[in-house]
Order: C-alpha cells, then structure tokens, then sequence
C-alpha cells in the first residue's frame, strides 16, 4: 500500500528525449528519497509515460526499481491507450517488483462505464495482488471517470485500493473520496484540504524537484509549504512543466538532463530562468 508523500517523478532521458538516461535513474531516487518523499510514481504524467514506447516504460520502471532503498516505494503508472498494453505493462510491473500499479483511463475515445470497468478490471487482474490505483484526471483522459465505476470496480477487483485524484477544483475531487479507499491528491495547492477531508496523502509532481516542501506539506500540513505550491504550481503552469522541473533538479545538483520526449519541449532561456528562480520560493528546501 502507498502512504504519505509520493513524487510524481520524471523520467531521466537523453540525446535529445530519445533514450533513457539509465545513470540518472540512481542519483534521481537516492535525492527523492533524502528530501523525505515515501515513493515515487514511475511513468505517469510528470514522468512523459504516454510518450515513450512501451519496453522504455518497462526498463525505466526496472531501474526505479533497483534504486530504490528500504521502505521507499515504487509504484508503476500503467496507463496506455489500449487495454493489451495496459495489462502487460500492469503484469512487468507485478513481476518486476513494484508496490503498486495506477492506471488512468485511455485518453482520446470517451469510454462508457462498461468500459471502463472492464479496463480496469482487466489491469487489476493483471497485478493481482498488487495494490491497484485508478488514476483520475479528467483533463488528461479527456472525462472524468464515473463514481459508479469505481463502485462497481470495488467489487470487481479485490486489490482496488484507492485513487490518485489530480482534478481542480475541490469540487471535483470530493465525490471520489470514498470510504473504505486510498486517496492521495495530486494537485499541490488541494493537498491540505484534501488531507482534512480524508486523503492519504499526495502524488505530487512538484515533489519531483521539490520533495521537501511535498513532505512538509503532506506530513506536517505546513502552512509555509502551501503557499510555496501554489506560488510556484502559478509560474510552472504556463512553461513546459517536465523540462522546468528538470532543470530544477540540475540546479540542485542532480544529474538529470532538461530533455524531454517529442512533442513535448525544452525551455527557452528566460522559461529556463523563471524555472530556476522558483528556488528561492521553496525556503524549506534545503
């Protein structure tokens, strides 16, 4: 089961986004793990998974893997456009070693909640015993997921455990905080109050680049700490987000390339700037 402070995190590429930097891997999980997150999600949105192919997707959840050190765990975004993908990338995750595997739904077609329940179904299936988290993130999937599916997925599947919600505003996230269900938020500046109203916890993409400040947020509700999310989620929403945070993390030292996979993009030299800076914005950072 996830718990706490979980970092969305990035996906280590080179040669210009086209291959996976697998030396970064290392160094990215020992400088998550030392700023007090309590796992990574591997290959979800912060972590470009919908744009690599899917044995990129299976090695770099590999490398998170071996990297890893006691107690830190490493849950596999598994999401992809078709069901046969979803499941074998759900059963390298199982086999692999992974605590947990989130899916969202496919993006592009609006599916029904037939559908939808028989994805997920298909993908919990596919983990089994592994803790099983539906991702919601309707401006991602293009819809939003049903409450009914995921009441009729609790009875589906047996390691259903929880969500990972990362709509805006509150509004939206409210209906999916089910009782009996794992929810952790992933809109940064909806972390406090989803804590209060019941979350487990966060899958943060700031805590990529920002794992202190998540932690703080997540396990002291920091009030400091929440001023920094939104201060820094208003300037990293209008540069390329995935370039931004890695050149915040070779900013601090982190031998992450600022590569990202196509059509995504790398930051011109005042975005590269603005990115940077939001450093001084996170005090707790250290």
């Amino acid at each position: 089961m996830l718990r706490g402070a979980i970092a969305a995190s990035v996906t280590p590429l080179a040669n210009s986004g086209a291959s996976l930097d697998e030396d970064a891997f290392g160094p990215l999980v020992e400088f998550l793990a030392a700023g007090g997150v309590d796992g990574i999600l591997a290959c979800g949105t912060t972590g470009e998974g919908i744009l690599l192919s899917l044995e990129e997707r299976k090695r770099a959840t590999e490398l998170f893997l071996e990297a890893r050190p006691p107690g830190f765990a490493v849950a596999a975004h598994c999401g992809a456009q078709t069901t046969a993908d979803t499941v074998a990338l759900a059963s390298h995750a199982a086999v692999a070693g992974a605590d947990a595997v989130a899916v969202i739904a496919p993006p592009y077609f609006e599916l029904d909640e037939r559908s939808l329940v028989e994805h997920f179904r298909a993908a919990a299936d596919a983990c089994a015993p592994l803790p099983f988290y539906v991702y919601e993130f309707a401006a991602r999937s293009g819809y939003a997921i049903p409450v009914a599916v995921i009441e009729r997925l609790r009875e589906a599947a047996p390691n259903l455990a929880g969500l990972k919600v990362s709509d805006a505003p509150f509004g939206r996230v409210e209906p999916y905080l089910l009782e009996g269900l794992d929810v952790f938020i992933g809109s940064e500046p909806l972390v406090t109050q989803g804590l209060e109203r019941g979350a487990a916890g966060a899958v943060s993409g700031l805590a990529a680049a920002f794992p202190e400040l998540i932690a703080a947020l997540v396990h002291e509700r920091s009030p400091e700490a929440h001023r920094a999310v939104v201060q820094i989620r208003e300037v990293l929403d209008r540069i390329p987000f995935h370039a931004a945070l890695k050149a915040i993390l070779a900013e601090r030292g982190v031998p992450v390339r600022e590569d990202v996979r196509a059509p995504l993009r790398s930051l011109t030299p005042e975005e590269r700037s603005e990115a940077v800076g939001l450093l001084a914005a996170a005090p707790l950072n250290r």
